[in-house]
């Protein structure tokens, strides 16, 4: 795996461009940091020398204390460098993070049919901030360190420039050989962040899903996925940190070479008179001091290493594009809005067939809705009955564009969904399911979904109108009142007058109720119905219904079997009818027929 370099510099132009004064205050740091400390061993230099000849004592302070204040100053540079390097990374990461979960939003139910929520919060999450040091010290560290090691080449050049060219040499060895494990570790890395994806997926699921494992005996068999998944990543892990470990075990080979030759030639210079004790002593130092750079290379190195496979899976994120464009100019109209379908039919994109590796299909094209059309009304209310599995909830899902039908096309109030924006399909259609997404936040983030700027009054209004006021009466601390595990729990029954409310707010035309009471009980089903029927007062209705009283307020019945109409017409014509399906479920109690 190889990105691009302006990879690299698009992503840091990206998100740091809001802070280069920032930026430039860490290299002045990085930078400060590095003279003080090419300075230092001169200081040392003069000590040894002047006590080797006999200088004053005021001469010996004095260079003391200068050494004391540089080695001070290198200290604070190096924290500053340190706060800020880290302030500014973890700024850029959470514009990232910021910016994965928006595009992740967006994206269609397909994608995430596709992937679990533990893969996409390891991207969003693990990759990012795997990214950290990339977006703060990388560069400054690297450039810093490898300046570093050009001020070491230069002075003991000055020194002699055979020393000069012997240690040039050596450097170029040592980074030769780190460049050639990182393009060794590159892959190793990305199978390991890949690893971690599919462990946290694994768990994110098996823990939703809690209830159902327990009460089935499955606890060995999770138990079993989970130590596979784990010794998965552990193996990847592995062969990745090792790479980083050949890397330091070279490292440390060069170091101590280095150093030895370092002793032998400044020795045998000292011993031959060739240069003073200082110089001696300097040529050790800055031979020793070359690899600390040289390690801070490495490091960064790995640290590239690591950036590199997250920035790969990060872009390859960014890279899945919506399949449901969000373009269109057509506005939607306000007030109670007619559905049309017309010839509609539609397959999962899983669905499809797959090539066997020859060129060739295997399967058949199957679709889950097939030659689908009718017409509602504004302001009449449709009845979705069949079997499960029979495309209720598709048909609904296709109407407010999570999908887009294979075949055919559908019109909201008179206008080609196709030709609407997304916005206003969204806000001009409202959904109530079974399962009501409750947030751990107050009762007024949860009706508004975190929109601030509803007044009090408005929502208070809904509640009222929805007559809902006993209950949101009883709450203790009113729109206030925190709902999740740290607050009040919610019964199914009070859910979902939360979800009624969520969609009384946004004022659509249309109202899809996908069994929205089905697993409540008598009394709590009776105080929905008085809300429901308030919801569906001047806007257009599809219910999905599996309950005889549910369809009663439907002015219209549509009746789905493997995809198909097998009948649509008016509810008191049909019910009257002998020969009608929906006529034979009134009779024989359509909770069972429909199962």
């Amino acid at each position: 795996m190889n990105i691009p370099l302006n990879k690299y510099l698009q992503l840091l132009n990206k998100y740091l461009k809001l802070q280069w004064g920032k930026v430039i205050l860490l290299m002045f740091l990085v930078f400060g940091g590095i003279g003080v400390e090419l300075v230092n061993p001169l200081v040392i230099r003069y000590f040894l020398d002047t006590a080797q000849s006999g200088g004053s004592m005021s001469d010996l302070l004095k260079a003391a204390g200068v050494f004391i204040l540089l080695a001070v100053l290198v200290q604070v540079f190096s924290v500053s460098a340190i706060y800020l390097g880290e302030n500014i990374g973890w700024t850029a990461t959470n514009e990232l993070r910021e910016d994965l979960v928006t595009h992740c939003l967006r994206l269609d139910m397909a994608f995430h049919k596709r992937r679990t929520p533990g893969e996409l919060i390891e991207r969003i999450d693990g990759d990012v901030t795997e990214l950290a040091n990339f977006f703060s010290l990388f560069f400054a560290r690297l450039v810093g360190n490898l300046i570093l090691i050009l001020g070491v080449l230069v002075l003991l050049t000055r020194v002699d420039w055979r020393i000069g060219l012997g240690v040039l040499a050596y450097v170029l060895l040592n980074l030769l050989a780190l460049q050639s494990i990182r393009r060794r570790s590159e892959s190793h890395w990305e199978a390991s962040r890949q690893a971690d994806a599919e462990l946290s997926g694994y768990l994110e699921e098996r823990l939703a899903g809690t209830e159902d494992i327990r009460s089935s005996g499955a606890e060995t068999h999770v138990l079993n996925g989970f130590f596979r998944h784990s010794r998965n990543a552990y193996h990847k892990f592995l062969g990745a940190h090792m790479m980083g470990v050949w890397s330091q075990v070279l490292t440390n080979s060069f170091y101590i070479f280095g150093y030895a030759l370092g002793m032998i030639v400044g020795g045998l210079m000292y011993l031959n008179g060739m240069v003073t004790i200082g110089t001696a002593y300097l040529i050790l130092y800055y031979i020793g001091i070359l690899t600390e750079p040289i390690q801070a290379v490495r490091y960064q190195v790995t640290d590239l290493q690591r950036a590199s496979a997250s920035i790969s899976r990060v872009q390859e994120l960014l890279g899945f594009q919506p399949d449901i464009p969000v373009t269109g100019d057509e506005r939607l109209p306000k007030g109670k809005l007619s559905v049309s379908f017309a010839g509609v039919s539609f397959t999962y994109q899983d669905d499809l067939p797959q090539d066997n590796g020859n060129g060739n299909q295997n399967g058949s094209r199957e679709h889950v809705l097939k030659d689908i059309s009718f017409e509602l009304s504004p302001g009449r209310i449709l009845g979705l009955l069949g079997r499960t599995g029979s495309g209720k909830t598709t048909l609904t899902r296709l109407l407010y564009r999570l999908y887009d039908p294979v075949v055919g096309n559908i019109r909201l109030g008179n206008l080609d969904i196709r030709t609407v924006p997304l916005s206003d399909i969204r806000k001009g259609v409202g959904v109530v399911t079974q399962d009501v997404q409750l947030f751990q936040a107050s009762l007024r983030d949860n009706i508004t979904l975190f929109d601030r700027q509803v007044p009090d009054e408005k929502l208070t209004g809904v509640l009222r109108e929805l007559g809902l006021w006993d209950w949101f009466s009883r709450l203790p601390q009113g729109l206030e009142t925190r709902l999740g595990s740290n607050g009040v729990g919610l019964s199914a029954g009070e859910a979902q007058i939360l979800a009624l409310a969520r969609v009384f707010l946004r004022d659509p035309g249309v109202v899809i109720l996908d069994e929205a009471s089905s697993r409540l009980d008598p009394a709590t089903e009776t105080m929905l119905e008085v809300a429901v029927n308030r919801l569906l007062q001047g806007r257009t209705g599809l219910i999905i219904a599996h309950r005889l009283r549910t369809v009663q307020r439907a002015d219209d019945i549509l009746i789905l079997d493997d995809g198909h109409i097998r009948e649509y017409g008016k509810r008191e014509e049909l019910a009257r009818s002998p020969a009608s399906i929906f006529s034979q479920l009134l009779k024989t109690g359509m909770e069972e027929a429909l199962v």
